[in-house]
């Protein structure tokens, strides 16, 4: 099952993604995450092509991001294998869907870079949970765009302020459940800006792989239904090249199996 958020004119609401067609299927996903239950499509269907697709889970109460979880991108940024995840903060203003467009901040445009990351999505609570049971605790994963100003990240030790800037988290398209994935672990993915293949590579790089680090993270916070857990991004960001994202472009990140979330770049 594959769960999107979208709207068709009167506010957010939930939905299944059938092909070109949406079900309805309530207010909110994370609604219906935290509430545990078969979920079940409502009367009627929407036509994609007539809403505006919002990030899945639009109101998260968190939204985690790793730093420096795979092995090649570790490397080519010149750093250790770090013994514990790294992690900063993303906050509800940096979502967006697909098709919305990634804004170059007027005055930190010249280093927006892209990172294709896998992001899961937590289904039930999670509090000190091991790693053997921590995928149980997952409702599904989707491709994630952690933007970055690498001016303004590298400012500050704690990247946030580089991260954390409106519209830098494109997700989606859809939220796709467990139901559809056979290994977290290994899956594909890549970055393509204008068509072209910028950066690629595989989950079965992670430093850290999702159950452990939903375990490591379950030990200092409660993660709730509809949390989001960007899970790092492989070697080949722009930095490494020295090109940018720049106006007019179109930036999409594909996991393999999981869809691709593709977005405009526009100038403040």
């Amino acid at each position: 099952m594959r769960l999107v958020s979208y709207d068709a004119g009167q506010g957010p609401a939930a939905g299944i993604l059938l092909d070109a067609e949406i079900a309805p299927a309530g207010a909110s996903v994370r609604e219906l995450l935290a509430a545990g239950q078969e979920i079940r499509p409502t009367d009627g269907r929407i036509a994609l092509d007539g809403v505006r697709l919002l990030a899945p889970v639009p109101d998260p109460e968190k939204i985690i991001c790793l730093g420096l979880n795979y092995r090649d991108h570790a490397a080519e940024a010149g750093r250790e294998i770090p013994e514990h995840p790294l992690w900063f903060g993303k906050f509800a203003n940096s979502l967006i869907g697909d098709g919305a467009p990634i804004v170059l901040p007027a005055a930190h445009r010249e280093y927006v870079d892209y990172e294709a990351e896998l992001a899961v999505v937590i289904g039930r609570p999670a509090r000190n949970v091991s790693a053997k049971d921590a995928l149980e605790h997952v409702a599904g994963a989707m491709p994630f765009n952690d933007v970055s100003a690498r001016d303004l990240q590298l400012q500050n030790p704690l990247w946030t302020s580089g991260k954390a800037i409106d519209t830098f988290a494109p997700c989606g398209r859809a939220l796709v459940l467990t139901d559809e994935i056979d290994d977290l672990q290994s899956l594909g993915l890549r970055t393509l800006v204008n068509g072209e293949v910028v950066q690629e590579g595989t989950t079965a790089e992670m430093i850290f792989g999702v159950a452990e680090t939903v375990a490591w993270l379950s030990r200092t916070m409660t993660l709730l239904p509809g949390d989001i857990i960007a899970t790092g991004t492989p070697a080949g960001i722009g930095a490494m090249k020295g090109t940018f994202l720049r106006d007019g472009d179109t930036v999409s990140v594909e996991v393999d199996g999981l869809g691709a979330v593709m977005n405009p770049v526009s100038a403040e």
